[in-house]
């Protein structure tokens, strides 16, 4: 039944629509098959306007739209269909950029979170603004190496047990605990290190 259905649809998509706009008819079709240059025309018809769209939605934030729309033109490779028109095509494109500016608020919340709880254990005379907490945070993580990175992440950020992460790596739930505490206490110093710097 599920394979019947998925051939109507397949049959649907493949012919062609009285209003269908040749151009974005070829465009999604060989950004679909993986055309290089298809990709190269993409960036350059699409780029700036959805970066304009991600700035409106990320308040003038520019790195964060930047990241966001990097972020969608990943899922555009990934998941880009045939589209017949220009509207259409654009409204998905928007989809995703929400869809991107979301996830990248969300990340930025958890590693607030994480930072909060875990860099920011004492009591600082001068607490610093979110910005400032992001900022360090994210230098001090890229200064962890690369399987501290991961644990902290599929810790805090993927929400996993100290069980599950004991599991998937074969370790005891004590010996991921003890590395845990480790890399908390190495990652708060690295950002009080941070925040000294950025206030000097």
């Amino acid at each position: 039944m599920i394979s019947s259905i998925a051939q109507s649809l397949d049959r649907l998509t493949l012919e062609p629509s009285p209003s269908s706009d040749p151009q974005i008819v070829r465009l999604t079709c060989l950004l679909k098959a993986g055309d290089e240059a298809a990709f190269r025309e993409f960036h350059e018809q699409y780029f700036d306007r959805l970066y304009r769209y991600a700035l409106v939605c990320m308040h003038g934030n520019e790195d964060a739209a930047r990241d966001a729309v990097q972020e969608t033109l990943l899922r555009v490779v990934r998941h880009v269909r045939r589209f017949d028109d220009s509207d259409a095509f654009w409204n998905w494109l928007t989809v995703l950029a929400r869809s991107a500016v979301a996830d990248g608020g969300r990340r930025r919340l958890r590693y607030g979170r994480l930072l909060k709880r875990y860099a920011m254990g004492g009591v600082d005379p001068a607490p610093p603004q979110n910005g400032e907490l992001f900022n360090a945070l994210e230098l001090s993580l890229a200064e962890l190496p690369t399987d501290d990175q991961t644990l902290l992440r599929r810790k805090y950020e993927d929400g996993a047990s100290v069980k599950e992460i004991a599991s998937e790596s074969g370790a005891t739930e004590d010996a991921v605990e003890s590395r845990l505490v480790r890399i908390r206490r190495r990652l708060r110093s690295l950002v009080f290190k941070q925040l000294a710097n950025e206030r000097a």
